[in-house]
């Protein structure tokens, strides 16, 4: 089983300028915004209305290397050199990421996508921005993101302090016209003044701004779950559904495939092979060849604000990593994600579209994307039984966090009362008949043509 939430390991360093690429001035943010409304076709989206700024409750503070599974040494080796963490900056960081002046209106903060009651994400298909816009992915956990290869779903940053920056200049997010613009209000607040000398010695600024989110974000590490208890030694921490389920994930169910940094060994703490793949997911509603077409010709390879644009505002974030390192074997690839507290972090896949545990497992069990031409290799029908299938999610129900034991409780029981009555991706045929002939790659950007007129 694949569902892509978590890490990378390919990174292409031509793509990305990190945060430095985001301090573009105004025109050249307008120019990039133009260009890709002119070409890319934006899903129909009707505004909503973002959730409140969640308050920084008791499940936003940082997080103890005291839990059962946490990969004490990975966790301080993930600190870079040139951003240490000090309880001062973390504080900093924490404050930020829970106040809306870092956005154009002041109705978006970081945490209104990444709300510490949900698991670090907003529980919805899809985030929503400033001025009810609403994107193109699901809002991904911060939750273990310290120990990515690289952020997004693309992959597009290498490291948080580079993915803080592109939220707040994106027009569908925080919406400033520029890094600048957002250190400029952070910087006509007093108290905040004072704390970044107090900080880091200096005025306000944007690599400063970034990396003290970057340093909050490192301090949200979640193990302490069942399973982690099981594989302490606990044989009871789990029950015999789980115990299958876990078996099944390390051999028919072929989980391990993607969810595990080899397939030779278990993989007990990432839970992720830093990779991306093709599971199917968006490739029937999107002519992906057009779009890669057209990404191919119209993305600047140094424009890392056109990338953020094509990603969240256009029909161009279904080509997921494709659009990163221009790949044909890329298209329509994701990240493969980390999958502690999955319970807790519905709904599923890049683009939100599977509600419930029940609804990704019939995807794999079937071998979704029978005329998807760069399909996994590695996806195919899997022949479960409805017994296997509940015992594999009972095994990821035992990912959660102690923290969300309680809310955990109730979402298990939410989808288990759904899947009785709603199973939109079950084909029981297709998943114990063999695997379809797969269609060859083919593509040819002669004759495509942008699919709008510059306005």
């Amino acid at each position: 089983m694949r569902m892509p939430v978590g890490n990378q390991i390919r990174f292409c360093t031509t793509l990305l300028a990190g945060a430095a690429a985001l301090t573009l001035g105004g025109e050249v943010a307008k120019e990039a915004s133009w260009k890709w409304e002119a070409t890319a076709k934006a899903s129909p989206q009707t505004p909503a209305n973002p959730s409140p700024i969640p308050a920084a409750g008791p499940l936003a503070e940082p997080k103890s290397l005291k839990q059962v599974g946490v990969p004490v040494e990975a966790t301080r080796a993930a600190v870079p050199a040139d951003n240490p963490q000090t309880s001062e900056k973390i504080a900093l960081g924490k404050k930020l990421c829970f106040d809306g002046r870092l956005s154009v209106d002041g109705t978006v903060a970081c945490s209104t996508c990444h709300d510490p009651a949900r698991a670090f994400t907003d529980g919805r298909p899809a985030s929503i921005g400033v001025k009810g816009r609403v994107g193109q992915r699901n809002a991904p956990t911060i939750l273990n993101a310290l120990y990515n290869k690289t952020q997004f779903w693309d992959g597009r940053a290498k490291t948080l302090e580079d993915q803080a920056a592109f939220p707040i200049t994106n027009p569908s997010e925080m919406g400033q016209p520029s890094l600048e613009a957002a250190v400029a209000r952070i910087e006509a607040i007093p108290e905040y003044k004072q704390t970044f000398l107090d900080v880091f010695g200096r005025a306000p600024n944007g690599k400063d701004l970034v990396r003290a989110i970057a340093s909050y974000e490192r301090t949200q590490f979640s193990f302490d779950s069942p399973f982690d208890h099981f594989i302490a030694g606990d044989r009871n921490a789990i029950s015999d559904s789980a115990k299958r389920g876990w078996e099944l994930f390390n051999t028919r169910a072929r989980c391990n495939k993607c969810h595990a940094l080899t397939e030779e060994k278990r993989d007990a703490t990432y839970l992720t092979d830093n990779d991306f793949h093709n599971i199917g997911i968006g490739i029937i509603r999107h002519d992906v060849v057009a779009l890669a077409c057209q990404a191919e010709s119209l993305i600047n390879s140094g424009d890392a604000t056109a990338i953020d644009l094509a990603a969240i505002q256009t029909n161009m974030s279904a080509l997921g990593r494709f659009l990163i390192t221009k790949k044909d074997a890329d298209i329509a690839s994701f990240k493969t994600p980390d999958l502690r507290n999955v319970l807790v972090s519905a709904p599923y896949f890049h683009d939100g579209s599977q509600e419930t545990l029940w609804d990704v497992m019939d995807h794999y069990n079937k071998g979704d994307g029978i005329h998807n031409p760069y399909l996994d290799e590695d996806m195919q029908p899997l022949a479960l039984t409805e017994g296997e299938i509940d015992d594999l999610v009972a095994f990821l129900a035992t990912l959660t966090s102690a923290q969300y034991s309680e809310q955990g409780v109730k979402e298990l029981e939410r989808q288990r009362e759904l899947s009785r009555t709603n199973r939109p991706q079950r084909d029981t045929a297709r998943a114990f008949g063999p695997k379809p002939t797969q269609p060859k790659p083919s593509r040819s950007c002669v004759a495509t043509q942008p699919e709008a007129e510059p306005r």
